[in-house]
């Protein structure tokens, strides 16, 4: 059973949210009367009063009916926040193509959530033939007009080398422009570069200053990233008990990493009162999710029945499972089995491969199996 001692960079694609940056003239007879009779400001106005429910009952549809008519008269708020509609299916059904439309209309206009938003249709393909190139430019656009999430987006690419020649530094510039906004990915990112001293000089500390931020806003990569610098005492004091509240935390919100590590505090009584049963059932989470080292610390569980009744079966699903997904332990475990007829028909040429697998991946106990079975 292993502790997953690992922290990549997240390529967290964000979009940004509604207009709510603005104060939208409250609900009136006198605004209802000026959007019936074409002006574009005072739509979007009604459609925001429809859509947040101030003043009038809430009606998403209703809201899309007014931004519709503001955004056809070129209103970039109006045309901003239905492209947001129909990105979310918010009082019309989801339709991707019309959001890029209406995006592309409102970020030609300048509007950098917009263009943020735009930026993402190209990167992920929504409504538009993938372009990473022309995600840069639009996600450029915006994260130079203050834009957080494209600025963290814009991160990615070029932490990344996507659409863009790779630069860590311009990657730590733009996260940092972002994570002093508050966003949580762009917090998380920036704290994986001081980690990792990418794109800037290793700095435990900074690292975790910007975990903790990230983490308690609720990011479960980063509360599971905080787990481990607890646990490990980096950057932090060494702290076995917090490190186990970060983990439950992103365990919690069925982060599956976490909650392998979660269940291997449990059953090593690691930050927590040493308890099999719960480990067993941190450890099917994690690997009912796929996770390699869940499926295989299952295997191991059931095989030797703890925390679980003992059921060699069970053993050889949850180690075939890990195994085929390249994990070398797992791999020296199934070997076992067929090598001695646990929970599955004796085999020793099924497990001289399974062993070979995990040697070439450098697992000694599967090297050193095969020098047995060699000297024989």
């Amino acid at each position: 059973m292993k502790l997953i001692p690992l922290l990549l960079l997240v390529g967290m694609f964000a979009v940004s949210g509604w207009a709510e940056d603005l104060k939208p003239e409250p609900y009136s007879a006198e605004l209802v009367k000026r959007a019936e009779a074409g002006d574009a400001k005072a739509q979007f106005n009604l459609g925001v009063c429809y859509k947040k429910g101030e003043g009038v009952t809430k009606d998403e549809k209703e809201a899309v009916k007014w931004y519709t008519k503001s955004a056809e008269r070129g209103n970039a708020l109006a045309q901003y926040d239905l492209g947001v509609c129909y990105d979310n299916g918010r009082g019309v059904e989801k339709d991707m193509n019309e959001a890029f439309k209406w995006y592309t209309k409102s970020a030609e206009q300048g509007h950098a959530s917009a263009q943020c938003n735009l930026g993402v249709c190209y990167y992920k393909s929504e409504g538009v033939t993938k372009d990473y190139q022309e995600a840069v430019k639009w996600l450029t656009k915006a994260a130079e007009q203050g834009d957080a999430k494209a600025q963290s987006n814009l991160g990615v690419c070029y932490g990344k080398g996507t659409g863009v020649d790779k630069d860590e530094k311009e990657a730590v510039k733009w996260f940092t422009k972002s994570a002093e906004q508050g966003d949580a990915t762009a917090q998380y990112n920036l704290g994986v570069c001081y980690y990792k001293g990418t794109g800037v000089d290793k700095d435990d500390k900074e690292a975790a200053k910007w975990l903790k931020q990230s983490a308690a806003q609720g990011l479960a990569t980063a509360q599971y990233g905080l787990g481990l610098f607890y646990m490990a005492g980096t950057g932090v004091g060494k702290d076995e008990k917090e490190a186990v509240k970060w983990y439950t935390k992103a365990a919690g919100q069925g982060y599956a990493t976490a909650q392998n590590n979660l269940g291997w505090c449990y059953a090593n009584g690691k930050g927590v009162e040493k308890d099999e049963k719960e480990a067993v059932k941190w450890l099917t989470k994690s690997a009912e999710q796929g996770n390699s080292f869940g499926q295989n610390a299952l295997g191991v569980c059931y095989r030797d029945g703890t925390g679980a009744a003992k059921d060699e079966r069970e053993a050889v699903k949850w180690f075939t499972k890990s195994a085929e997904k390249g994990n070398d332990e797992a791999q020296y475990n199934i070997g076992l089995c067929y090598f001695n007829g646990e929970g599955v028909a004796k085999d020793e040429k099924k497990a001289v491969s399974w062993y070979m697998k995990s040697a070439e991946q450098g697992y000694k106990p599967a090297k050193e199996e095969l020098e047995k079975l060699k000297s024989k």
